[in-house]
């Protein structure tokens, strides 16, 4: 797997980077790009098959992990971690959706959700930050949220929920470690052509939520991939706690 995008730099060359949930869709992406760019890089997920196949593509590593298990998180990372020689940027981006209505979300559902959404962010940010600050050397935590984080959307109360608190622990995490030269941003993409609910997409969907956009499509993983190349790189060292938009101008604020 290749970006698409015309790459010229190689802003990340040799920083090391992790990726949870980079197997496929956004992750493999921003995997891609980050080797594309000269990057170290490991990807954890719990996908095997598709997460070694991304991995050998782009010359990287692939750990298996099932993130809603701290302790095995906690290892594997730890791993990780150790085989690359340490780590410059964790990017945070496994996740799962589900719709539901409000009043039939079951509490295992929800606490489902926040286990993989939000909760093992904040597990691996523990494991990577305590290596940064070990280490004395500056790093980078990115986490992906959704503009649902922001706006939220009928049907979505759980996953909206979690990724509003996605956007909470970032900037808590800025606060916090900023004082150790750790900068900490998250994503909120829109809608993305990824394979997570392409079964139940259709043409029409794909219209009528292209027509929310200023301009007129959704966005593809690429889109997602070069914000957080850019957040990984030295050109965002002075930025930290914020949340990016990558909506096609869907939301503004």
């Amino acid at each position: 797997m290749t970006t698409t995008l015309p790459v010229t730099t190689k802003r990340l060359t040799s920083r090391r980077i992790i990726v949870t949930g980079g197997a496929r869709g956004i992750g493999a992406s921003i995997a891609a790009r980050a080797a594309t760019e000269g990057a170290d890089v490991a990807i954890l997920d719990l996908l095997e098959e598709p997460g070694r196949a991304t991995a050998e593509a782009i010359g990287g590593r692939f750990y298996r992990v099932n993130l809603t298990d701290e302790v095995e998180t906690r290892e594997v990372l730890g791993q990780a971690i150790a085989d690359l020689g340490g780590v410059d940027v964790l990017i945070n981006n496994a996740g799962i959706l589900r719709f539901s209505p409000l009043l039939d979300i079951s509490v295992t559902e929800w606490d489902e959700m926040f286990t993989i959404n939000t909760r093992s962010m904040l597990v691996t940010t523990q494991v990577a930050a305590k290596w940064m600050i070990a280490a004395k050397q500056p790093g980078k935590i990115i986490n992906m949220a959704s503009m649902g984080g922001k706006t939220g959307g009928a049907g979505q109360a759980h996953y909206a929920a979690s990724k509003a608190a996605v956007i909470a622990l970032t900037r808590v995490t800025a606060l916090e470690l900023g004082c150790e030269a750790i900068t900490a941003n998250c994503i909120c993409p829109g809608y993305v052509l990824t394979e997570m609910g392409a079964d139940t997409r259709t043409a029409e969907d794909i219209a009528e939520w292209s027509s929310y956009s200023p301009l007129g499509r959704l966005a593809q993983p690429d889109d997602v991939a070069g914000v957080a190349a850019f957040l990984s790189s030295a050109d965002a060292d002075y930025l930290t706690g914020q949340a990016f938009n990558v909506t096609g101008g869907m939301i503004m604020h």
